[in-house]
């Protein structure tokens, strides 16, 4: 079909319809015609975020101690430690109860480690420094590769939960990395996709979503030579976006070089124009889908990041579950192309950083 005449039908832009998301065979309902300006109204703004960069009172701050009496080192660059309160154990025993197919539980072990992504407590990762952020990148890798490596993980999922409005109980920089015993649902729903995908074309499907998206150009945020940003045509929350590897890599461990150069670049440029959006910190939850670690090659699988953020209007205007979508399906009246353009529009420079 002619993008031109796709992206100008009608129905895309002023009268309900559903879209599939591709990567995990769900419906989102789309209903452009509750807001067809959905910049009017009040717009509040929030204090800019003046933390010190270093509170004696955080306990992920380098010298502070933690939960338990546990001393966090004086670190001077990341810090990667087992979670004080885990949720998931490595010695928890295994186990199975069932009873007529309908009561059915399995005990899960699992791993569950923190990272610092600096010693410093005012930073966030639109704010810090490229090297700085190629050291995560550098220790997402590595401990992708260690956790891999322990023969019961199948799966290890790294995230980044920001702003107390999506659970961060601390303002210090941090990410989190979870390995799992099992592979959990929605890594599962994807790999299940991508392989029908392929099985059927012979083809990888973000690979040709992505060569979609580079021709269409409608939701595009921002992209470098080596990764691209698109606010997926299937997008739930207002500010969705899925970040992309140009070539077709399995794993984070894969990237060259290079590569990892082009990632910590655009995950700093994505929270840059997040933040610019309402000139706040722009609260999130990031994490990256990639190759399971169950000894399959899991060729079709294409690595990724999904950016799923809760603002819709305003800096106090929040987007829910709620009602229908709990009960029903996930609906958005914004359109994700509406969200791309303003994405598009903002600046990389830190709305702090101007005059």
């Amino acid at each position: 079909m002619d993008l031109n005449a796709l992206f100008s039908a009608p129905q895309f832009f002023s009268a309900p319809h559903r879209r599939l998301n591709a990567l995990t065979g769900d419906w989102v309902l789309i209903s452009p015609h509750r807001t067809q300006r959905p910049w009017q109204g009040q717009v509040e703004k929030a204090a800019i975020d003046q933390r010190p960069a270093y509170d004696p009172t955080c306990y992920l701050c380098p010298g502070n101690t933690r939960a338990g009496g546990v001393l966090t080192p004086p670190y001077t660059s990341t810090y990667v430690f087992n979670n004080d309160f885990a949720a998931l154990l490595p010695d928890t025993p295994q186990a199975t109860w069932t009873s007529k197919d309908l009561i059915v539980a399995q005990a899960e072990r699992g791993i569950c480690r923190v990272v610092c992504f600096s010693p410093r407590h005012d930073l966030t990762l639109a704010q810090m420094d490229l090297p700085d952020i190629r050291r995560v990148v550098e220790v997402w890798s590595d401990q992708y590769e260690e956790l891999g490596a322990l023969p019961w993980v199948q799966h290890v999922q790294i995230f980044e939960n920001r702003g107390a409005l999506m659970g961060a109980s601390n303002p210090h920089p941090h990410g989190q990395i979870w390995a799992d015993e099992t592979i959990p649902l929605e890594p599962a729903k994807e790999i299940a996709r991508c392989g029908e995908y392929t099985a059927k074309s012979g083809h990888c499907l973000l690979c040709d979503y992505l060569a979609f998206e580079l021709e269409a150009a409608a939701r595009i945020v921002c992209a470098n030579d080596h990764f691209v940003v698109v606010v997926p045509f299937w997008a739930v929350w207002p500010f969705e976006t899925l970040l992309l590897t140009r070539r077709h890599v399995n794993t984070i461990t894969d990237l060259t070089s290079d590569e990892r150069d082009g990632l910590a670049d655009i995950m700093r440029r994505l929270p840059i124009r997040y933040d610019n959006v309402f000139e706040i910190s722009f609260p999130y939850s990031m994490g990256f889908h990639q190759r399971p670690t169950d000894q399959l090659a899991h060729a079709e699988l294409h690595l990724h990041a999904h950016y799923y953020p809760p603002l819709l209007r305003s800096a106090t205007v929040r987007k829910f579950m709620v009602g229908y979508e709990m009960l029903g399906q996930p609906q958005r009246d914004i359109t994700p192309e509406q969200a791309a353009d303003r994405l598009r529009a903002l600046p990389e420079i830190h709305y702090s950083q101007r005059g």
